[in-house]
């Protein structure tokens, strides 16, 4: 099964982080699973510790590099396709997150489930992992 894993998903899991729930390291640690990120997390959390809003033990460089060496995630490309079904996805007031929309747009393009937290996904039929 392939899942795509939210911004927090990923920060979480690398991270040790408590508030990664038990179904979601579980999915993560599969080895049946195919584990993706997109390049918009990355963004995401770049725009974070660049902020100060979250912190890393490690420079940004070697943190997404330990993402596909030492976690065997991969990378789900940024396609066109992905960026045109964010044009039509419908607008709920409560889920105006540029990055969690395109997550979403991709989730639905690449018909997998997003490993996630955040129940805004399920507005738009996304299957969730949490």
């Amino acid at each position: 099964m392939r899942i795509l894993l939210d911004t927090h998903t990923v920060y979480w899991y690398t991270t040790g982080d408590a508030k990664l729930s038990t179904p979601a390291q579980k999915a993560i640690q599969d080895i049946a699973n195919d584990v993706l990120i997109s390049p918009v997390s990355l963004w995401e959390i770049a725009i974070k510790v660049s902020k100060g809003k979250w912190q890393m033990n490690q420079p940004f460089d070697i943190f997404w590099q330990t993402c596909y060496k030492k976690y065997g995630f991969l990378l789900l490309p940024l396609e066109p396709s992905h960026t045109i079904t964010v044009c039509n996805l419908p607008y709920p007031t409560n889920h105006r997150d540029p990055f969690d929309r395109m997550l979403a747009a991709q989730a639905l393009c690449e018909n997998i489930q997003i490993v996630s937290a955040d129940e805004s996904f399920d507005a738009y039929g996304i299957s969730r992992i949490w």
